[in-house]
């Protein structure tokens, strides 16, 4: 049996035991969590779709580990204007065990907590990090007003060649 669920703005289509690195969840390593936003399930013979979710589809899972993924660098750079910016990114990640894919009406094989009322629970007595305080965008300097454009005058025109005069007269 598979099911594809969705958590952290992606789709991950799981089986039973199958470890997947998901967008950071609050829960401890070593609890058990529920993810109730099932997309489908399918198995060899059947599958079912939700429109958008299945009602009352968990999926349940073992929090691995919290960790942080690998190093990316992040380059911006305006050309001709001196402007060059490195910085650098780490996601923090969860490392899940799927241990059990559960369709709608089905019963829980052991007793588990759902992954949105432990982090509601945990959010407002806990906060691990500050939110930073956000500044107003920075906003493009009003554009110049245009002067009245030079009033154009006649092309200057070369003047005519001179006639050649000889010099010897006879």
């Amino acid at each position: 049996m598979y099911a594809v669920l969705k958590t952290g703005g992606k789709q991950y289509k799981v089986a039973a035991n199958d470890i997947i690195m998901v967008e950071k969840l609050v829960a401890d390593a070593g609890t058990s969590i529920e993810i109730d936003e099932v997309l489908m399930i399918g198995d060899d013979e059947t599958s079912t779709v939700g429109a958008p979710l299945i009602e009352g589809a968990r999926v349940a899972a073992e929090v691995l580990e919290q960790k942080r993924a690998k190093k990316i660098t992040v380059f911006k750079k305006k050309r001709r204007q001196n402007y060059r910016r490195t910085i650098g990114h780490r996601q923090e990640l969860t490392v899940l065990r799927i241990t059990d894919i559960l369709a709608a009406g089905e019963a829980k094989k052991q007793p588990k907590a759902n992954s949105k009322a432990k982090s509601a629970a945990k959010e407002p007595n806990e906060s691990k990090t500050a939110p930073k305080a956000k500044t107003a965008p920075k906003t493009k300097a009003a554009p110049k007003a245009k002067t009245a454009p030079k009033a154009k005058t006649a092309p200057k025109t070369k003047a005519a060649p001179k006639a050649e005069t000889s010099n010897t007269e006879q």
